[in-house]
């Protein structure tokens, strides 16, 4: 995902921000200083290489995730909500680069949503994951339809590997304790 956040709109938004919250010009110009170089260093190494990204944000840069975060939650507020009403969406819940959306078939073409969701987003690819057997996968989490209700279940990809964040990382406390708390319980 963070290599196809549009980098030129994203700046745009972060001026938008920082008018909305009649930030002082001082301020102003060095948030958006700063916003330009963190955006600008989108270098990174791989196998002893150093490669220049040149779209997007940078995927190794810690930054990277506060930023698509702000240009997401822009385009939710901006875009997608008006969306999301005019298709009665009954709810929409979003995980990162995760999008969970639920719909009645009778009143929503999940298809034509789609094709919205993928022209309001140039540089973004989404996809739909359809239910199967009543059942679908959103993160870790089987979600099963059964006649009034729902019941929910972990979900574990075949793939898991069950590591765990190192305690030294940059991530917050509470996802390094919930990561022991798996193993643990």
């Amino acid at each position: 995902m963070y290599s196809n956040v549009p980098t030129g709109e994203l700046i745009k938004i972060i001026y938008l921000m920082c008018n909305q919250h009649d930030s002082k010009e001082e301020l102003k110009y060095e948030i958006m200083k700063i916003s330009q170089i963190l955006i600008k260093q989108n270098y990174f190494q791989f196998q002893d290489t150093l490669y220049i990204q040149e779209e997007g944000l940078a995927m190794v840069a810690p930054c990277s995730s506060f930023f698509s975060e702000i240009y997401l939650q822009h385009t939710e507020n901006t875009k997608i909500i008006d969306i999301l009403l005019e298709y009665h969406i009954l709810h929409y819940f979003r995980y990162i680069d995760d999008i969970l959306i639920v719909y009645k078939n009778d009143t929503t073409s999940i298809y034509d949503v789609l094709d919205i969701f993928n022209s309001i987003i140039p540089t973004m690819k989404f996809t739909v994951e359809n239910e199967k057997e009543n059942k679908t996968n959103f993160i870790d989490i089987t979600i099963s339809k059964e006649e009034n209700n729902m019941s929910f279940n972990i979900y574990r990809n075949p793939l898991t590997m069950d590591t765990i964040i190192p305690n030294d990382s940059c991530n917050p406390q509470e996802h390094k304790l919930a990561a022991g708390n798996k193993i643990f319980n």
